[in-house]
């Protein structure tokens, strides 16, 4: 019987994926967590085989859980199920220790394949994500450069957003996050990038390539 840790910060998509999990043979959902300091408490506490781990979630992202979940739980294997597939968030997942990396609508026997998979010590990803990870590997690490590696997926994502004009009420509502979980990631980004306010991370980040994704239709950026 493989154990099985789901993390997800969405209640629907968290009891979806209980409900498809439990259907399963050989599967047993010992545990689920609504955030990233809950997924990392369980995990350490259940010690399941596999953790299946949204990106998005408050307090502390996948990105971050999934790092903490290899460091301290370095039996339970991550499978990321998401629903990012860019760049930033696959190889952020995989240099963090996820050993599969899924996107969020992937049939129920891929998911049943990928948990089966990672729990024996395999690396699994969807058709997508492998087609980066091999257009990566083909063209050689330098084809991938992420600015600041010093911030999370999230914190990186957040940052974008902010050179993009918007505001953090804005970037709540894009990113579906907490006004609180995104101060809290706005206050890291600027410890991380030791600049004093938004204005100078705006311009850090405008000048590394960040900010093309831009402001709700018809506003104008703010750097305030």
């Amino acid at each position: 019987m493989t154990t099985v840790l789901i993390a997800d910060d969405h209640p629907l998509v968290l009891s979806g994926l209980r409900a498809l999990l439990d259907t399963l043979d050989g599967i047993e959902v010992v545990g689920e967590a609504a955030d990233g300091p809950e997924a990392v408490r369980l995990a350490v506490s259940l010690r399941p085989d596999v953790a299946v781990m949204d990106l998005q979630m408050p307090d502390i992202d996948g990105v971050e859980a999934t790092r903490q979940i290899t460091q301290r739980v370095p039996g339970t294997a991550v499978l990321v199920l998401t629903m990012h597939d860019d760049d930033a968030s696959v190889f952020a997942a995989i240099r963090a220790g996820a050993r599969g990396y899924l996107l969020k609508g992937a049939a129920q026997k891929d998911v049943a394949r990928a948990i089966e998979a990672v729990s024996r010590g395999e690396a699994i990803f969807g058709p997508a994500v492998a087609g980066r990870v091999l257009r990566f590997f083909a063209a050689g690490p330098e084809s991938v450069s992420l600015p600041f590696p010093q911030l999370t997926a999230r914190e990186r994502e957040i940052l974008d957003l902010m050179a993009g004009g918007l505001s953090n009420a804005e970037i709540g509502r894009r990113l579906f996050l907490s006004p609180k979980t995104v101060s809290n990631n706005v206050s890291l980004i600027f410890d991380k990038l030791q600049v004093a306010g938004r204005p100078k991370a705006i311009v850090q980040a405008r000048n590394a390539g960040l900010g093309r994704t831009g402001p709700d239709e018809g506003r104008e950026p703010n750097t305030t």
